[in-house]
């Protein structure tokens, strides 16, 4: 709103100053600040709010130490997230964004359905919570949503024949030398000439498989957003986890929507120019700021858990800036916290049910799952479990970055 306003002040007016905020840069720096602001400020009255109301955390017994001091934690803190996310964005950033609109519906969506799986366990005491069809039905909805309108929508395009030389040698605009048309391309990391289209796997069904190449992307979409939405839910497990390694990823993504939104940083590294892209940093730097300030509560030993309005809403959000960005085929670096958390879990289900039948007796891969359990039990302490996996995390972010230039 107050892009809008800023724009109207420096178009017909001409208030000096007000013309920053067509920066993308500007407004990102005063949207990590304020989430930083909200999230810190007002989440400490958020956190007194919900433990008035009595919604505290019921833990199961896992016999892990320390586990029952646990219990009557605030939970639903996701709130906190998604309230100090949203406000930066409807106040600095282009609402009209598709990419913007997208996240901000991704946001509201995955949080109702974190909302209502948090409200049944700790209103309704059923400590199963939503139940896990509803959970996914939720899940591909959203996908369905996101996958059409990537595919669809008019203003989501890709730059397919534009160099820099052209650029500066010409002298003309930017939009007269882009030539920008839809696609269904994505990245192959650490290769040259690493754009893959999904549309070429339907490339034997004749002249016209271009018509198709959704019967292969919204299914790609669903499943990429079901998976890191639910990696998310299961890296939730100790304090400062799932918030510190997520703002760990949702920085680099963001460096990535910047230099794909920007048609000379994109000719510069060789990547693929995505128009309007770049509006999607004001969202990231918003985000970061949130889960900051969560961290603020969170970090051991926590006051509020996130619970699952806010794991899923981190998990479905950071799975459509990845597809937004055309990184989604970097997921299984960026977020290889989350890979581990899920197979850990897969893994040790499937080893159990195999050994169950086959010796009559369930063994076990891992101590307990998910992975981030295993070392508990183990006897590292929470801290030293999350410190580690955020440096982990910075590792595998710092190589994913270095796939814009690795080849």
């Amino acid at each position: 709103m107050l892009y809008y306003l800023f724009q109207y002040l420096d178009k017909t007016m001409d208030v000096p100053g007000t013309g920053v905020f067509q920066y993308i840069t500007f407004r990102s720096g005063l949207a990590i600040i304020l989430s930083l602001m909200i999230s810190t400020i007002f989440g400490k009255r958020v956190i007194n709010y919900l433990r008035r109301l009595q919604i505290g955390e019921t833990v199961r017994e896992l016999g892990l130490e320390g586990q029952t001091q646990k219990a009557g934690t605030p939970t639903m803190g996701g709130l906190i997230i998604i309230f100090s996310t949203l406000i930066p964005v409807f106040l600095l950033a282009k609402l009209d964004n598709i990419y913007v609109m997208l996240l901000i519906v991704t946001t509201l969506w995955m949080g109702t359905i974190g909302f209502i799986d948090d409200y049944i366990k700790i209103f309704k005491k059923d400590k199963e919570g939503l139940k896990g069809k509803f959970k996914v039905i939720g899940q591909v909805g959203l996908g369905l949503i996101v996958g059409s309108v990537l595919y669809f929508h008019p203003a989501v395009t890709v730059r397919t024949d534009t160099s820099t030389t052209d650029i500066f040698k010409q002298g003309t605009t930017v939009s007269a030398v882009a030539k920008e048309e839809k696609s269904t391309a994505t990245t192959i990391p650490f290769f040259k000439n690493n754009e893959m289209d999904y549309a070429e796997l339907l490339a034997w069904t004749g002249d016209n498989y271009k018509d198709y190449a959704w019967l292969i992307f919204i299914p790609v979409v669903i499943f990429i957003i079901t998976a890191v939405s639910n990696g998310a839910n299961l890296t939730d497990g100790i304090d400062g986890l799932a918030a510190g390694t997520s703002a760990i990823s949702v920085l680099a993504l963001g460096i990535f929507a910047f230099v794909s939104g920007n048609i000379i940083f994109s000719n510069y590294l060789n990547i693929m120019y995505i128009p309007n892209s770049g509006e999607m940093t004001v969202y990231i730097a918003a985000f970061v700021g949130s889960l900051i300030g969560f961290l603020w509560y969170n970090t051991y030993p926590a006051t509020v858990f996130m619970g699952d309005t806010g794991s899923l809403t981190i998990g479905g959000i950071i799975a459509v800036l990845a597809i937004a960005v055309r990184k989604e085929l970097l997921i299984p670096v960026l977020c290889g916290i989350f890979l581990a958390e899920n197979l850990s879990v897969v893994l040790q289900v499937a080893y159990f049910k195999y050994t169950k039948k086959k010796y009559g007796e369930g063994r076990r891969i891992f101590l307990m799952s998910p992975l981030h359990h295993h070392y508990q039990k183990k006897g590292y302490h929470e801290s030293k479990i999350v410190t580690r996996f955020w440096i982990v995390a910075i590792l595998l972010a710092i190589f994913s970055l270095v796939s814009l230039k690795l080849r």
